[in-house]
């Protein structure tokens, strides 16, 4: 990617409307931040001190949990740090890396919520092949499938921004850099590319949603299929917390990439929700209703508990 530009810095606007709010939303968005990264860790300690929990089901959940850590960390320590009162410079390659590590994760993440479907799918539908069918060799397979095209397509979109020549304003008006405002920065036509991204960022996760549609509705036919009312019950209590999920991380999408007039003030507050809310709200989706995550959670902070209790009491003797 060869840089044609003359602007070695862009400027983060911050969010739209919300001047002489930055301690708060520093407080708030501190909060969130925090919240999301210790409750996706405690989801992976309690998965991996587990051994009922390494089936398929969880070594995705494992994934999700990852990219929920990394995802949100691409933009709000940036985020944090000027809402600090620091300064809201970016290099041109922290504004690359920023969009690209942005759309990679979120690829992967959409990418990877298709291949949960796909779990619950033969899970549900062909309970007897199951492990033959997920097997180790194929979850690998999957789970390294979903950050290949997610980096790919990442690349793409990538490429696409910041092949065009940005040589007068840097004031970026939003928190973080993505495709909408850097394409109003560049100094040059961006109507074709600006097609071109639509509907790469539009296919993509289109693609994604109708492959999961297409997933629950062959679980919906077999659920429907299960005689005994505590079988359904519980096979559509496996799959309510994957349907939430994947509503809170789909509808932000459309909001911001597929509306044909764009908001910055509504398009940050839904990017918000997007970057820390979802994150920060998978963990409690996936625990409250799942009795194993939560036997292993408790048993997790217990240990925790116990552990900070020895620290304590060495420290103080």
């Amino acid at each position: 990617m060869k840089n044609l530009s003359a602007v070695t810095e862009f400027i983060l606007l911050g969010i739209p409307h919300t001047e002489d709010l930055e301690t708060m939303l520093f407080v708030v968005f501190l909060g969130c931040y925090v919240f999301t990264l210790m409750g996706n860790l405690l989801i992976l300690l309690a998965i991996v001190s587990s051994t009922r929990l390494h089936t398929p089901m969880y070594f995705f959940l494992c994934q999700l949990s990852v990219c929920d850590i990394f995802f949100p960390s691409v933009s709000s320590p940036k985020m944090l740090f000027y809402l600090s009162g620091s300064s809201r410079a970016i290099s041109y390659a922290g504004c690359v890396s920023q969009l690209f590590f942005y759309h990679f994760l979120g690829c992967t993440e959409c990418f990877l919520y298709t291949v949960m479907a796909y779990d619950r799918f033969v899970a549900i539908c062909y309970p007897l092949r199951y492990t033959v069918i997920m097997s180790h060799r194929v979850c690998a397979i999957l789970a390294v499938g979903t950050s290949f095209f997610g980096c790919i397509q990442a690349t793409f979109l990538t490429t696409l921004t910041f092949q065009l020549p940005y040589c007068g304003p840097n004031e970026v008006d939003y928190f973080f850099c993505d495709i909408p405002v850097m394409l109003k920065l560049a100094c040059a036509d961006t109507s074709a590319l600006e097609r071109v991204g639509f509907v790469s960022v539009g296919l993509m996760p289109l693609s994604c949603f109708l492959l999961i549609l297409t997933s629950y509705s062959r679980i919906v036919c077999s659920i429907l299929q299960i005689r005994s009312t505590e079988g359904r019950r519980r096979a559509f209590s496996t799959c309510s917390a994957h349907l939430t999920a994947i509503l809170l991380f789909y509808m932000p999408v459309v909001l911001i990439y597929l509306r044909p007039t764009p908001s910055p003030w509504l398009d940050a507050t839904v990017q918000i929700l997007n970057n820390l809310v979802t994150p920060m709200l998978n963990p409690l989706i996936y625990s409250l209703r799942n009795k194993e995550v939560k036997s292993s959670l408790g048993k997790v902070l217990h240990h925790l508990g116990f552990l900070a209790n020895q620290l304590y009491r060495e420290n103080t003797s």
